[in-house]
């Protein structure tokens, strides 16, 4: 029996006065679930001072409108409502899911969490030393460590920038904590405002009681700044991470990939698919079950600026590594060459699939209208997304990998106690 999409009404797109855009999508169910993005993530930290957003968002909920950390924390339980979020490069997320009876006072609580905030005193030391730790627990990940130099490497920030950029996480630099300071902190917070910001809302309501809920709560959110920070890519760059301590060799590929509003989005997400959707994709096979070079391997776009960027990864013996690497290339490389309608059948079905799983849960399909209005401009209904996997053809993604080469201007990532760029496998040369 064929899939089918959870059943809900056509989204509904507003804009308030005060330029928060409003998406909302009738589901018949008892429950509700909202996703607020606010146009402010890691990257827009100030330079020499990274870390300022990962501190505030926890700061933020160290109390509101009067009540302090415990008080605002038993005023979200007391609602039975789930909580969520964080702070991404790009944005910071709040969401917020529970029973339709609570909707409006879980959208007042956030309102008062963004326009009326404690901001205790006592708490800042706790929270950024809390995000010192944060940055040794990813000190000893190996794989946080590349995928941190990676975005370094990839993403320089521009010397004249005001803002920090994608080249650190959301817990900031030791240095840039130090920096920090309350006054400075609390600056910031004049950037989360009603501009450029994305709420999907999903409920049993009526459009009407739904926008009338939003405009009660969040209407009153100070305007805020939506300024985007450049992400420049640089191509062809090529670094080693010295870690002579350990016992595997991690490898991370960059390359330029396609926008989300780029007519050819969908085709890329297929072709992706193909390369690592699973046990029968390319780099699984080609890497790990023909070779045997890794136990990891895989490939993701990543979203940065409004371009689509391609992000391969695997982690292999020190001895190995020079011919793992070798094979992610050769693999990237095959893509102009096009896929099999096995491959392409395959890609297709799994991307439609994880389409509709996705919007099974409130909360999936909440970030998800969210999500598309902020990059795509506008929200896709599952069953029309459905329907535009289900109309491309071969043809179609194989005129589009015919030009895409993503190997043309990859950099080249490795963290391990040997560079294995400097040690090609004779077998491979």
């Amino acid at each position: 029996m064929p899939v089918r999409p959870p059943p809900s009404s056509p989204a509904h797109l507003w804009t308030l006065p005060g330029g928060l855009t409003v998406v909302f999508e009738r589901r018949h169910t008892p429950g509700f679930a909202f996703d607020l993005r606010v146009p402010v993530g890691s990257a827009h930290d100030p330079a020499g001072a990274e870390g300022t957003g990962g501190v505030l968002e926890e700061w933020l909920f160290k109390g509101a409108a009067g009540m302090d950390a415990r008080a605002l924390q038993d005023a979200f339980d007391d609602l039975g409502v789930r909580r969520g979020g964080g702070v991404g490069p790009e944005a910071t997320r709040i969401g917020v899911s529970g029973l339709r009876a609570d909707l409006r006072a879980a959208l007042a609580l956030t309102a008062d969490v963004l326009n009326r905030p404690e901001l205790p005193g006592d708490e800042f030391e706790i929270l950024t030393d809390l995000a010192r730790q944060d940055l040794e627990g990813l000190e000893d990940s190996p794989a946080d460590r590349l995928a941190t130099r990676a975005r370094q490497v990839a993403f320089p920030r521009p010397p004249a920038s005001p803002y920090a950029g994608y080249a650190h996480p959301a817990s900031g630099t030791t240095a840039g904590l130090d920096e920090l300071t309350p006054q400075g902190v609390r600056a910031h917070l004049t950037r989360y405002g009603q501009a450029g910001s994305v709420l999907g809302l999903v409920a049993d309501l009526d459009p009407g009681d739904a926008l009338a809920f939003v405009e009660e709560t969040l209407g009153g959110l100070r305007p805020g700044l939506d300024e985007p920070v450049p992400a420049p890519f640089q191509p062809h760059a090529q670094a080693h991470e010295p870690h002579p301590d350990g016992e595997q060799t991690h490898l991370s590929l960059t390359a330029p990939g396609i926008g989300p509003r780029d007519a050819h989005w969908l085709a890329w997400q297929v072709a992706l698919t193909a390369l690592s959707g699973g046990s029968a994709s390319r780099l699984f096979h080609a890497v790990r079950e023909e070779r045997g070079l890794a136990y990891a391997v895989s490939a993701s776009p990543i979203l940065l600026g409004g371009h689509g960027y391609l992000s391969a990864y695997a982690a292999s013996t020190p001895d190995r590594a020079p011919e793992t690497l070798q094979v992610l290339r050769e693999e990237l490389a095959r893509l102009p060459q096009g896929l099999t309608p096995a491959e392409f059948e395959r890609a297709r079905t799994g991307l439609a699939t994880s389409v509709i799983f996705g919007a099974e849960s409130l909360r999936g399909r909440a970030h998800a209208l969210t999500r598309d209005v902020a990059l795509f401009g506008h929200p896709r209904s599952v069953q029309t997304l459905r329907e535009s996997i289900q109309a491309l053809t071969l043809t179609h993604v194989n005129d589009f990998l015919s030009t895409y080469d993503p190997t043309r201007d990859a950099t080249t990532v490795t963290l391990g106690p040997s560079d294995p760029t400097l040690n090609p496998d004779p077998t491979h040369a």
